[in-house]
């Protein structure tokens, strides 16, 4: 994969998301608004389902590199801020289905909207967030953009069906696996970044910068959290520690630890993932499993060497605080609390 250079930030900080947080203050809280007016309507199930979820402490990462790549561009109008509330509600949307389809019960430390309102409702307002983030798109007018943000809807729902595939698959390899995790979640990381200098009419090569950018980003960005699911604690996750485990769902760390392991162990990943037979120390064991082949290391690696991708794709830009504020949500995404 290559070698992993420190970013150099000159600092004895962590990294984390608040230089971009303040320098896309203004456009994000006019995006709040937008959001807000946008997931209104006279069926009062629709708003109060959206806004739990909305509401409910997301960082707007995704949103936050459509207004950051568009002023790195030099964008100086307001379609960018149309086009951020469309990838939030993109992102919602997605959020709303997986859960539904996870069974999960707890999303940014609160109830999931299908554990309150039921699964039925969630699918139904998660399509309506999509509609409604088309609705945006036309309203900017430029097809270029309908084309990326709805190509990459298409492939964020290719990669949900592709995990169902994969799930519980314990031959599963880590190419299959980062295939679904490039889909999956990373598509809508390199659309958001890549549309900021579509809006601002910038040359092919800012566009091509921006969507490498968003790309790694958002591979780094899943790792992390795939790793998180079996090292964090949960008021640190937002969600309950252990889910993918007990979803059967293949991620990085089991694939190495599986690979690395003895008959034994993988005749244990085979039952409990395999034939979802779980007994109540198994997560525990599963979790001594993975630290013991170095799993967690070695995806958190990975992860990083992502992220300097990342930032390295920003190279082509002047250096100055948007670029650095970019550089440094790169930096952010391997270095989260767990």
């Amino acid at each position: 994969m290559g070698v992993v250079v420190p970013f150099d930030g000159g600092e004895d900080r962590e990294p984390s998301i608040d230089l971009i947080v303040q320098l896309v203050a203004k456009d994000l809280a006019r995006v709040n608004e937008a959001i807000l007016l946008h997931a209104r309507s006279h069926v009062d199930m629709i708003p109060e389902i959206a806004g739990h979820l909305i509401a409910s402490g997301g960082k707007r990462l995704r949103p936050m590199l459509t207004l950051a790549a568009a002023r790195l561009c030099g964008y100086r109008g307001d379609d960018h801020l149309a086009l951020a509330a469309a990838v939030e509600f993109i992102h919602t949307a997605t959020l709303l289905h997986d859960d539904v389809v996870d069974s999960s019960d707890l999303r940014r430390g609160r109830d999931t909207a299908n554990a309150v309102w039921g699964n039925k409702p969630a699918v139904l307002v998660g399509d309506f967030l999509f509609a409604r983030s088309f609705q945006l798109m036309v309203e900017v007018g430029s097809l270029r953009i309908l084309e990326i943000l709805s190509h990459a809807a298409a492939v964020i729902a290719e990669g949900e069906v592709h995990q169902l595939i994969t799930a519980n698959d314990t031959t599963t390899t880590e190419a299959a696996y980062l295939e679904v995790i490039e889909a999956k979640n990373a598509a809508l990381f390199a659309a958001a970044s890549r549309i900021g200098a579509v809006v601002a009419d910038r040359p092919p090569a800012e566009e091509a910068a921006l969507e490498r950018f968003g790309r790694n980003l958002g591979i780094a960005y899943q790792l992390v959290d795939d790793m998180l699911d079996f090292s964090a604690r949960q008021s640190e996750l937002g969600k309950t520690v252990g889910d993918d485990f007990r979803d059967g769902k293949i991620t990085l760390p089991i694939v190495i630890a599986f690979a690395r392991g003895d008959a034994e162990e993988r005749a244990f990943w085979r039952r409990t993932l395999e034939q979802s037979e779980q007994e109540a120390d198994d997560l525990a064991r599963a979790m001594r499993l993975i630290e013991r082949h170095g799993a967690l290391a070695e995806t958190l690696a990975r992860a990083r060497v992502y992220a300097q991708s990342a930032a390295e794709a920003l190279a082509l830009f002047p250096d100055g605080p948007l670029r650095r504020a970019l550089e440094e949500s790169a930096a952010f995404a391997t270095e989260r609390a767990f």
